[in-house]
């Protein structure tokens, strides 16, 4: 791999239109990413699906994009970073507008997987654009968090601007705003080019035979994850098949890389302590995060509210995320990270906690500190995390630089996926469980629950004269409220789950640091030189 093009300082101006061109395109792809996510439920209709149908855009989605970035890495060295930048727009641009035409389900899912392939380049063109407007000192400070910050409001962004775009033309208006982005996003690259290193013949015969096993390996499993919690886990064979094949793959890549003199991934070095460490502490709090993304969303459709209820609480996550990327940037330095991430985890605790009180009455209004807390630990993890893994990588060699793409893509992504899963199964089965418990309680002959019933049926009779349909309309009523109530009970243990692994994991990070202090205080001194 080329080592990166050299420094070229901007005038003030054309570094802030870079920093704009970026986030226009984090904004174009972030989009792309959560507008079906954040309205799974909404375009159930238009596209004529059930949950789990519509359930497999997310995953037709994920199933290219979980990987491709890391071949895209050695296209853009070998092709140019020019040509690379205007392929990769022309492309999304195409496949942004092809969403307009879908009205049915099966066209949607091809659309959605050429859209995961779409999307994987803009990523990184979003971060090239950042970094281009900052000098070296301050590319892995300032910069990396600016592009991290970018990436990580783009999740409230989508939900704000959904009913809107519903609203104008249901499945085809969630595109139109991301139609649009992209074309501005094509004005930006054709005008601001990049800083191109010289170009290199990087790539091998068998990176192509390589990748191929990582793509599907890491397709399937993130395809498996995404579906398993759905579709159920041991209800259908072929999650079971995938997950053979997504591991069988990543085997067999494990085994030619290997035996490789160049190989596109070094496993020796991803698999030692330093670089695991650093990959478990990206994978935990993926998995953390999960309790905004999966969570409180999830527990507010429970209530039965919808994405324009909660304009003020994506608000709130929204600025809480900007203010703590600004923050990040301010004051993230080259041994700073052990404490950003102290404060990042003991936020997470507090939400996590704080969200663990909820009931049936609790409304978004009452969550707003909770998630904005929620909201500026995300931000505030991800920088220093990745620019200790980017400047370890680097000072080891450009090649090194796919290793530790490999790493990121797959605690990110994949990590992602299965936290989401994870959250959802633990809901689940927390569901059943208080369900059974309330229904035990629920019996005719308890003077309190034929009071309850016959105060839940007559508020039907104007409409229902005959007692006995009141009565039976009285217990189904009380029966959803046991739902409702259960379900409520199952977010709780959740959030309390995530409270308590945060402080595990705070817990983790203060021993590490003290006994790392405690090796370098015991450490003989040098001795002094004759």
């Amino acid at each position: 791999m080329p080592a990166p093009a050299p420094y070229v300082r901007k005038p003030p101006l054309m570094a802030a239109l870079y920093i704009l061109a970026s986030t226009v395109i984090a904004q174009t792809q972030g989009l792309g990413l959560n507008l079906v996510s954040a309205n799974l439920y909404q375009i159930q209709g238009p596209l004529g699906a059930t949950t789990n149908e519509t359930t497999w855009l997310i995953a037709a989605y994920l199933a290219p994009n979980v990987s491709l970035t890391l071949f895209l890495t050695k296209m853009r060295a070998q092709f140019g970073l020019r040509a690379f930048a205007k392929a990769a727009i022309v492309l999304f641009v195409v496949v942004a507008a092809l969403h307009l035409f879908v009205d049915d389900i099966q066209s949607a899912v091809v659309v959605r997987f050429f859209a995961g392939v779409a999307a994987s380049p803009m990523s990184s063109l979003a971060f090239l654009y950042m970094l281009e407007s900052f000098p070296p000192e301050r590319k892995m400070t300032m910069g990396l968090s600016f592009a991290l910050t970018n990436i990580a409001i783009a999740p409230s962004i989508a939900r704000l601007v959904s009913p809107s775009l519903l609203d104008i033309g249901d499945w085809n208006g969630l595109f139109l705003l991301e139609t649009a982005l992209a074309m501005i996003s094509f004005g930006f690259i054709n005008l601001l080019p990049l800083n191109s290193p010289p170009k290199a013949k990087v790539i091998e015969p068998m990176d192509l035979v390589s990748y191929v096993f990582i793509a599907v390996g890491l397709g399937s499993l993130a395809v498996a994850l995404t579906l398993g919690a759905f579709y159920w886990w041991l209800e259908v064979d072929w999650l079971g098949w995938m997950l053979a094949v997504g591991l069988a793959s990543l085997t067999v890549a494990a085994a030619i890389e290997l035996n490789r003199t160049n190989p596109l991934i070094d496993l020796r070095w991803i698999l030692s302590p330093q670089i695991l460490h650093f990959a478990g502490v990206l994978f935990l709090f993926r998995l953390l995060l999960s309790e905004q993304t999966s969570g409180a969303s999830g527990f507010f459709q429970v209530l039965g509210l919808r994405n324009e209820q909660m304009t003020v609480l994506y608000l709130v996550m929204l600025g809480s995320g900007l203010a703590a990327g600004l923050v990040c940037a301010a004051v993230m330095k080259p041994g700073r990270e052990p404490a950003i991430h102290a404060v990042a985890l003991g936020l997470l605790a507090t939400g996590s906690f704080m969200d663990a009180q909820a009931t049936q009455l609790t409304r978004p209004e009452q969550m707003y500190l909770s998630q904005g807390l929620i909201s500026a630990a995300g931000t505030l993890f991800l920088p220093p995390a990745m620019s200790i893994g980017f400047l370890s990588a680097m000072s080891r060699g450009m090649n090194y630089i796919l290793s530790f793409l490999i790493i990121f893509l797959t605690t990110q992504s994949l990590g992602g996926a299965l936290g989401s899963a994870l959250f959802r199964t633990f809901v689940t089965i927390r569901e059943k469980f208080h369900s059974s418990q309330l229904a035990e309680n629920i019996v005719l002959s308890d003077p309190v629950v034929a009071a309850r019933i016959t105060q839940q049926g007559a508020a039907y009779a104007r409409t229902l004269l005959d007692p006995a349909l009141r009565q039976a309309e009285g217990v189904a009523q009380l029966g959803a409220i046991a739902t409702r109530e259960s379900n409520v009970l199952a977010y709780n243990d959740a959030f309390f789950v995530i409270g308590c692994l945060s402080v595990f994991g705070l817990g983790v990070l203060l021993l590490h640091v003290a006994w790392r202090a405690l090796r370098a205080r015991l450490a003989p001194e040098p001795a002094p030189a004759a």
